[in-house]
């Protein structure tokens, strides 16, 4: 590949330059407050861009699918945790890959699964590390705070060597606009994590993994004493949502689906894409925020975004380029033929329509290949 201009559209282009900005910005402030980052690879399933989080190549790393696991563990990473409820029928998937000389910790918060990873890896004679999962703000799965299970399935886990800690996710800062609202659920976080971590040690059972993250928790945390990881995933891409409630600005959105301009709708105030929710996804992320992007934020091939210009309205493969409702600017002029850059709503949703990254590298342009699935 050599030009822009000849590729077919739509496809997923990413800038490398911003992506390492976001990358060094968010390890520079976990690398000042003394806590090491798990990188969650669920946004850029790629390990050319996940070489590029992880220079090591071994891990840590996050895993949302156990296809994920697997290609990452095809690629050398040995450090692992899925962090998805486990369900008994994906054990012998997580055995091959911990036989494999590969550590991939599961996630579970009910005694049933916790009975049932213990007597599979009895039954294996392997060990299986576990998580137990809980909920800081109502957005997740998990245990509450200071519910007694959380010490039943600590015993039934370390019974067998397999209580590995605990982790949570700050869903709810996703919805904290302002930065003392994202401070505040950083510290929640952190508090929550801390006290469930003596809930355990005070029943006489360890805790050696105490991990929490969110993109938003881990960029305006101020004190992560007695944390042990972050996770974040999305920091490396930033899109929409992450914007409007900013935690980046719209400049540092590293990918965005290029589309060709395919026909108008004067009297509609509409130009048409060949990107409908195929390419840009369903996600409408920023619908409740307090600018809402529509499908996505329309910019031109340089990334300079058209005043008020919103992708509209989607179907299977067409995009509708409007105005957003009460604006006074002017709809510009494409042409039939014209290229434009749409940044997403959700960076992770959008990046699964496609198989891969489009890079410029120097004068060339490469393609970085991702896996989807479960």
């Amino acid at each position: 590949m050599n030009n822009l201009a000849d590729l077919t559209t739509p496809y997923l282009l990413l800038d490398p330059e911003k992506m390492r900005a976001n990358c060094e910005r968010l390890q520079a402030h976990m690398n000042k407050l003394g806590v090491p980052l798990r990188p969650h690879v669920k946004t850029a399933k790629s390990v050319d861009i996940v070489r590029r989080m992880i220079p090591a190549g071994r891990g840590p790393i996050t895993v949302s699918t156990l296809k994920e696991a697997e290609y990452f563990a095809e690629h050398g990473f040995t450090d692992m945790t899925y962090a998805v409820g486990i369900s008994p029928d994906k054990l012998p998937r997580v055995a091959r890959l911990n036989r494999a000389e590969v550590t991939l910790r599961v996630l579970l918060d009910s005694k049933a699964q916790a009975e049932a990873v213990v007597a599979f890896a009895k039954m294996e004679r392997l060990s299986i590390p576990a998580l137990i999962e809980i909920d800081c703000d109502g957005e997740r799965a998990g245990l509450q705070p200071g519910d007694d299970k959380i010490v039943e399935i600590g015993r039934i886990l370390h019974e067998n060597n397999q209580l590995a800690g605990i982790l949570m996710h700050a869903g709810g800062s996703y919805h904290c606009p302002d930065k003392a609202a994202k401070q505040a659920a950083a510290e929640h976080e952190r508090m929550t994590a801390v006290a469930v971590k003596q809930q355990l040690l005070d029943a006489g059972l360890p805790c050696e993994i105490v991990s929490v993250g969110s993109t938003p928790t881990a960029h305006f945390a101020k004190d992560l004493t007695g944390i042990t990881e972050m996770r974040a995933g999305v920091y490396v891409f930033h899109d929409l949502v992450m914007a409007g409630i900013h935690v980046c600005s719209t400049d540092d959105i590293a990918i965005s689906v290029v589309a060709t301009v395919i026909g108008h709708r004067p009297d509609k105030g509409w130009i048409m894409t060949d990107a409908g929710w195929m390419a840009l996804s369903r996600d409408r992320g920023t619908a409740k925020q307090e600018v809402d992007q529509g499908y996505g934020l329309v910019c031109a091939m340089d990334g300079t975004p058209y005043p008020d210009l919103i992708v509209a309205n989607t179907s299977q493969e067409h995009g509708v380029l409007a105005l957003r409702k009460g604006s006074k600017a002017k709809l510009p002029e494409l042409r039939v033929g014209s290229k434009v850059r749409i940044l997403p709503n959700h960076a992770c949703a959008t990046a699964s329509q496609f198989q891969g990254y489009v890079v410029p590298d120097g004068d060339e342009l490469v393609f970085w290949p991702r896996i989807n699935g479960w």
